[in-house]
């Protein structure tokens, strides 16, 4: 049995882009699995800044990962999180991946057991 994951697009402007992703676990987890697809919002962007993001964890911790060759941690949300991150006050969190940048957003479960879940919601600003 696979893990039940949702990705929901909840706006998407020619600015600003708001995400939102779920996982009940299976307690196998997620490696690197693409959660923002850049070419596939509205007026492609280069990649994306993360703004803020709304997250609930039980039982397991996600690591939110820049995509490249190597992927580069932007900002890991610990197991048991009920929090608001506001990164808007100095620009937001830039993707800082380097070699093979794509500028799409991956996640990876950390410590995943069986029905440890995650709600995320990312709100992104556009980079052309």
């Amino acid at each position: 049995m696979a893990d039940a994951v949702t990705s929901q697009l909840l706006a998407d402007g020619e600015k600003n882009v708001v995400m939102k992703f779920t996982n009940v676990s299976d307690g196998v987890g997620e490696a690197s699995v693409l959660k923002v697809d850049v070419s596939t919002l509205y007026k492609t962007p280069a990649q994306v800044r993360i703004d803020r993001i709304i997250a609930s964890t039980s039982g397991m911790g996600v690591n939110i990962a820049w995509d490249a060759t190597a992927d580069v941690t932007a900002f890991i949300v610990a197991a048991g999180t009920s929090e608001e991150y506001d990164f808007r006050c100095f620009g937001g969190l830039p993707n800082n991946a380097g070699a093979g940048k794509t500028g799409d957003i991956n996640f990876t479960t950390v410590g995943a057991t069986a029905n440890d879940t995650y709600t995320i919601i990312l709100h992104m600003t556009k980079e052309y």
